[in-house]
């Protein structure tokens, strides 16, 4: 029977092939709209490393005091004596400081000019604690970070240009006049958005290309590439060393806690590192600290762009007007068949039978609606980099998933706004439809 209904539908649009377009139209482009948009939200708003966000943290500390913080949150980095004491303290399994860096590299080809590029000083944890993937070699070990030795990890990106794509292990890489040993070459590797350094960007950039150890850097006085933020209090020294030592925050921390107790354990050395600063006059404030994990950090850091909210709110909302619209179609051609429906039900067929046939015919229209949505939406991505930032708009692709839903969503919202059209042509009287015509 559900085949019958399929074809009476398909007999029924094909008598009216304006008013049909008008409603696949309707469909379609609603459907693209929000598609476009969703694409975009569904990008910035994903967990960047879920099989761990859970367990990496960062910490906080208040440096600054209730007079210069922020809403009483304190500073979203560290300064340097906090970062080091952190991590000499080694309370976590793992952890890491970072900071960005731009270095200067120098081709091996001769007559090629040189060239910036960007990455971070980190420490020998911070690989496996993000599972950055190597195509090869790997990272230095913790004797690396304590030698300060000069060796550089590259990006994919980096190994072909110097290298041509070649196993670079153990060659030489010139950067800054500084001549660097190639311990590993990471494979593509870049989470979207870059939740471990929120501070020095908006999370959303090319693919960080070097990343050298945080002790030789800064011995190599290798400095900030990225935020340096000394608050309102001014206190940044008149030379590198007082600014070294000083209250400026420009070090992102990231630790790694296995479980609840460890996570309360850190939580409260952070509280008593706090609290023996204060004792010792440095703060002159109560203890102020956070721990936050990957998806509480990005919530706090506002990863997710308004713009990217307020765009999908305007297309769901276009996506109800559509369906507002399509509802007086289908009302309108429904109706107008109420003798055909009338004889239906002289002959027997229950308003089982008048819901099936209409839903069915209601499917089909959204089918081809989905069908045409698809097509739009495809088109859609070309326009992204019109609303939002390119770095974003990059990011969105039309795949099977995205496919799939807009299918299922054009198809389960014409059914559903066809309910009520078929409720009305439902109750058609048999008797008077009869007698009238």
């Amino acid at each position: 029977m559900f085949l019958h209904y399929l074809q009476l539908g398909l007999a029924s649009l094909r008598r009216n092939p304006l008013l049909t377009a008008l409603m696949v139209m309707s469909i379609g482009v609603g459907v693209a709209a929000s598609m476009v948009t969703y694409a975009v939200f569904r990008v910035v708003s994903s967990d960047p490393i879920p099989q761990k966000s859970s367990r990496l943290f960062v910490p906080q500390l208040d440096n600054r005091g209730p007079r210069y913080n922020r809403n009483g949150e304190p500073p979203d980095a560290l300064t340097y004596t906090d970062a080091m004491a952190l991590m000499q303290a080694r309370r976590a399994p793992r952890q890491t400081m970072l900071y960005q860096v731009g270095l200067s590299v120098m081709p091996q080809q001769p007559g090629r000019l040189p060239f910036k590029a960007l990455g971070y000083a980190t420490f020998a944890d911070f690989f496996p604690m993000f599972e950055v993937p190597f195509l090869y070699g790997r990272g230095w070990n913790a004797d690396g970070d304590d030698a300060r030795a000069p060796v550089v990890v590259i990006g994919r990106q980096l190994n072909q240009r110097l290298f041509g794509g070649a196993d670079s292990v153990g060659r030489t890489v010139v950067m800054d006049d500084q001549a660097y040993r190639v311990a590993g070459v990471i494979d593509d590797w870049n989470p979207q958005p870059r939740f471990f350094d929120m501070f020095s960007s908006n999370g959303y950039a090319d693919p960080p290309q070097i990343f050298v150890p945080f002790n030789f850097a800064v011995a190599a006085g290798i400095e900030t590439y990225g935020n340096n933020s000394c608050g309102s209090g001014g206190k940044r020294g008149s030379d590198r060393e007082s600014w070294l030592r000083g209250e400026c925050v420009w070090v992102s921390p990231w630790v790694e806690l296995d479980d609840a107790a460890q996570v309360q354990g850190y939580r409260s050395f952070l509280e008593g590192y706090a609290r023996r600063l204060r004792e010792a006059g440095r703060f002159g404030w109560a203890p102020n600290v956070r721990l936050r994990d990957v998806r509480q950090w990005l919530d706090y850091r506002g990863a997710v762009p308004p713009e990217s909210r307020i765009a999908l709110a305007v297309a769901i909302g276009f996506f109800i007007i559509c369906l507002v619209n399509t509802i007086g179609l289908l009302l309108a051609k429904f109706l107008r068949r109420a003798p055909e429906i009338g004889v239906r039900r002289a002959l027997g067929a229950s308003r089982r039978h008048i819901y099936l046939q209409f839903l069915a015919e209601a499917g089909m229209v959204g089918l081809a609606g989905g069908a045409l949505g698809v097509l739009l939406t495809g088109v859609g991505m070309f326009g992204i980099g019109l609303v939002f930032q390119p770095q974003i708009a990059c990011l969105a692709h039309l795949d099977l998933r995205l496919v799939a839903l807009s299918l299922a969503v054009a198809i389960a919202a014409t059914v559903l706004a066809a309910f009520y059209p078929t409720w009305r042509a439902a109750q058609v009287q048999p008797a008077w439809q009869l007698k009238s015509n």
